[in-house]
């Protein structure tokens, strides 16, 4: 077997690990929360407008000071949103799995044991170059 076919029964394991399942479940419930689009559509124009006036020479502050406490509210109102919740959750799985894999490839490309070698604690390769930042 290659190393494109190896890749591509990894890819369809992962698709049918259950933290992928359930993944794809939260992403299809998120696309179809009308509510939540529109939020997140309102918090992307408030989010405009800060930028629009961050630009501006003579900025009021006090609009400015209003607009990034509107923004603030419509970020939490998001984020506290039981659909985004479940989503956020599902997707931290799919993140440790994938970073998890990603750690156990950049292990053997370094010549370890592709059967004995162990996730490290939190993840880290040791290698900087696989890094997505520390958590």
């Amino acid at each position: 077997m290659d190393v494109i076919n190896a890749a591509r029964n990894l890819g369809t394991a992962m698709q049918e690990d259950e933290r992928f399942v359930e993944y794809a479940k939260a992403k299809l419930a998120l696309d179809k929360d009308e509510a939540l689009n529109e939020k997140v559509g309102e918090f992307n124009i408030a989010r405009m407008n800060i930028e629009r006036m961050s630009a501006e020479e003579n900025r009021d502050e006090e609009k400015f000071k209003e607009a990034n406490l509107k923004l603030r509210e419509i970020y939490d109102s998001i984020m506290s949103n039981d659909t985004m919740k479940a989503y956020n959750t599902a997707k931290e799985g799919v993140d440790k799995m994938m970073n998890d894999i990603m750690a156990i490839l950049q292990m053997c490309s370094e010549g370890a044991d592709p059967q004995t070698c162990e996730i490290p604690e939190g993840g880290c390769t040791g290698s900087c170059s696989t890094c997505a930042g520390c958590h």
